[in-house]
């Protein structure tokens, strides 16, 4: 299993290799005709080779479309709420993550969870309850709503991280791995604004380790972050 999956990484690198000098010559990139970077482009996406999909596979992809759903709501919800632009900016970039996954959906055929894609609503009913609880604390207060946007962070990192270890399939691959380095990012910004109000984010799901090692590293543009994002012992959607 382990052979297979550095076969299958080393092959990945030598296609994006590929796709980043077409990327090139087309110009795309940041800020171009793609989704969040010519490494979320559904060309791209699609490009990649289509494998046989496994439980775990199909079921991460499922759950990972509407948790990335959840957090562009709340984030739509926060924005109107408070008018900050971290809220406002993270939104779009996790329609652009819902996009991506959307094209592996359709890529394998997958009935799509979201569905008519209304507001706070999800078919997963974990997600319904957490969408609730989430936004009654966001609308509290403004330094409330940037602890909900980093918990929520700090759950899709975890997440990702979990469904990482059982995804073998190159495009799911690269997708997850894009979606983890966004949040990253976002975690980066929320922090930063919680420092500005004198807090300081207590990590929830990954380990406060992993949370400081996030943190510490500069966030640099496109590609593939693997980062560490472990799980903390005995902790889940709490």
């Amino acid at each position: 299993m382990e052979k297979k999956k550095l076969m299958q990484l080393f092959l990945l690198l030598l296609v994006l290799s590929s796709l980043t000098l077409s990327a090139q010559r087309n110009g795309w990139g940041r800020g171009g005709n793609g989704s969040g970077g010519c490494g979320m482009n559904a060309d791209y996406i699609m490009l990649l080779p289509s494998e046989e999909i496994s439980v775990a596979e199909r079921t991460a992809l499922i759950k990972m479309r509407e948790e990335e759903k959840l957090a562009r709501d709340v984030y739509r919800q926060l924005h109107d709420r408070w008018g900050m632009n971290v809220f406002g900016n993270i939104a779009n970039s996790e329609q652009r993550h819902m996009d991506a996954l959307a094209v592996l959906l359709k890529k394998y055929e997958i009935p799509d969870p979201v569905g008519d894609d209304l507001q706070g609503v999800f078919k997963d009913p974990a997600l319904s309850k957490l969408y609730k609880t989430l936004m009654e604390k966001g609308n509290l207060s403004l330094k409330d709503a940037l602890i909900v946007g980093a918990s929520i962070e700090d759950l899709d990192i975890f997440d990702l991280h979990e469904a990482l270890l059982k995804v073998d399939n190159m495009d799911i691959l690269f997708v997850f791995g894009n979606l983890k380095k966004g949040s990253e990012n976002h975690m980066r910004a929320f922090s930063r604004q919680l420092n500005r109000l004198n807090y300081q984010y207590k990590a929830q799901y990954i380990s406060q380790e992993d949370l400081d090692a996030i943190l510490a590293f500069a966030s640099g543009n496109g590609g593939w972050h693997g980062g560490n994002g472990g799980r903390r012992g005995g902790r889940g959607r709490g």
